[in-house]
């Protein structure tokens, strides 16, 4: 280990301290010396420089950090008999610092450019919130709002009420509850409905979701007895009226989002389990996984089952993502019976699922531009890049490929190439949409994984995808074309 560190480079001078050292009649490289050349964490602090760095992080933070190089600095003489070569210029000990404090301050959650080729990308955070949704936020963090305050009767009141109310103008829900993510929106309603009883599923809806979350073992949490009936490929009517006993609570139905059986299959529709449900007095739940409250196939998506028609066909509680499809920020919601909502609002695990005002603020928001339907797809993030032409994309590549190409040669190509995008978040995975990519290939003396790494330490991170030995940009997911080009341009400047 190099224990100099980063500040080790040489300069002409040395502090007054070690001239004097090096006067006495001991050898100036002797241990005791070097030990005695070294500045002090008093005299350190005392610089101005130094003093400047106190005010901005604090002067724990500032003495820890002197403290380590100080360390350092004795390990070094003890080992190699010398001094680290910040020893003769304060400015490069500063210059540490601020390297240093920098680091350990900055944000970790900071912008990225999500080039991946995945839209709702699980690690990238998922949907981007609309401009509405990121002023709202900001509004109820800088002023005290009534989240559980009804202002016109002037009594408490509930933190769903508002997006309860908005659920039931856009699906026909009687009543809503929110949750911190669909997960735990499932565990609630199974928890709060279910506790005790049996519960039906098909066996081909036992689905595993991201993180190894089972259907089978969230059950298991929330109390319930599973029913498989059917087999992985097809179940049919009567295999749900068979499995049901006086034991029963409820038939789940669980939307298969994340993948997909084709061929001999056969399952059962909504509307005829609810009818089975209400013939035998027990529940029909849902849980729809992404969920979407509008028509996808404009975008050439499939059409993905919606709450209100899951309403329709007399599902009773439907529960879904808000950051996925719906395009909001990561929650859970359940809609349905105002009389079963009630039981998963007394329930104790609500409380500890429950949602901030953050959350409620950004949700409420985004619900708020599904009123207006026709702006949806230039006021949602996520509607306006499934909205994008790939004739809009390839012009967008070209005007990028020809301004950048000129800045990574010699040691890079750039081209244009079709490729498809997929949903991401085990939102639609069969299909895909058609989107242009800006291919980067080494050339003579360059190289794609330090290229790759280059774009990661940019001032705002460009995240692609390593391709059949290409560093592929989608641009459908590109979101300011000016500031794009702004950031390739210094980086390829920077080669």
């Amino acid at each position: 280990m190099n224990v100099g560190g980063a500040c080790d480079n040489a300069s002409p001078s040395f502090f007054s301290t070690l001239k004097m050292t090096q006067m006495m009649t001991q050898a100036p490289d002797t241990p005791q010396a070097l030990y005695r050349a070294l500045p002090s964490m008093d005299s350190l602090l005392a610089k101005p420089s130094f003093a400047q760095l106190q005010q901005t992080y604090g002067k724990a933070a500032v003495k820890a950090a002197l403290d380590g190089h100080l360390h350092a600095a004795r390990t070094l003489i003890s080992q190699e008999h010398r001094l680290p070569n910040w020893c003769s210029d304060p400015a490069q000990l500063h210059g540490c610092l601020v390297d240093q404090l920098s680091r350990d301050y900055c944000h970790s959650l900071k912008p990225v450019w999500n080039l991946t080729g995945t839209i709702l990308h699980t690690n990238l955070g998922r949907a981007q919130q609309s401009e509405a949704a990121i002023k709202a936020v900001s509004s109820v963090m800088r002023y005290p709002t009534p989240l559980e305050f009804e202002l016109a009767a002037g009594e408490r009141g509930h933190r769903d009420n508002a997006i309860s109310g908005l659920i039931h103008r856009l699906t026909g829900a009687e009543a809503c509850c929110v949750v911190n993510n669909n997960a735990a929106a499932v565990l609630l309603m199974l928890s709060a409905v279910t506790a005790g009883k049996e519960v039906i599923v098909s066996r081909g809806e036992l689905v595993e979701i991201g993180g190894a979350f089972r259907i089978p073992d969230i059950m298991r949490q929330a109390g319930c007895t599973l029913v498989e009936v059917g087999s992985t490929n097809r179940t049919h009517l009567k295999d749900y009226e068979q499995a049901i006993t006086e034991n029963t609570a409820a038939i789940m139905k669980v939307h298969t989002s994340n993948y997909h059986i084709s061929g001999f299959t056969a399952a059962v529709e909504e509307a005829k389990l609810g009818e089975l449900c209400r013939e035998r007095g027990i529940a029909l739940i849902s849980d729809l996984g992404s969920g979407s409250l509008t028509d996808l196939r404009r975008f050439g998506l499939k059409q993905e089952p919606t709450p209100q028609a899951m309403l329709l066909d007399g599902v009773d509680l439907v529960s879904f993502s808000g950051d996925k499809l719906l395009g909001g920020p990561q929650s859970g919601l359940i809609v349905g019976k105002q009389s079963l909502i009630n039981q998963l609002q007394s329930h104790p695990l609500k409380r500890a699922l429950r949602c901030d005002k953050l959350i409620l603020a950004a949700l409420e928001a985004t619900l708020i531009h599904y009123l207006t339907p026709e702006t949806l797809d230039t006021e949602l993030p996520i509607m306006a890049k499934f909205a994008r032409s790939q004739d809009t994309l390839r012009q967008i590549g070209q005007r990028l490929q020809q301004a950048l190409v000129p800045l990574f040669q010699p040691a890079y190509g750039i081209e244009l190439q079709d490729c498809q995008t997929q949903v991401g978040s085990g939102s639609q995975p069969d299909t895909f949409l058609p989107s242009v990519a800006l291919c980067f290939t080494a050339l003579k003396g360059g190289s794609l994984s330090l290229l790759e790494q280059h774009f990661k330490q940019a001032e705002r991170p460009v995240i692609g995808r390593m391709s059949n030995d290409q560093l592929r940009l989608d641009l459908r997911g590109i979101d300011n074309e000016a500031e794009l080009l702004a950031e390739l341009s210094t980086l390829g400047v920077q080669l």
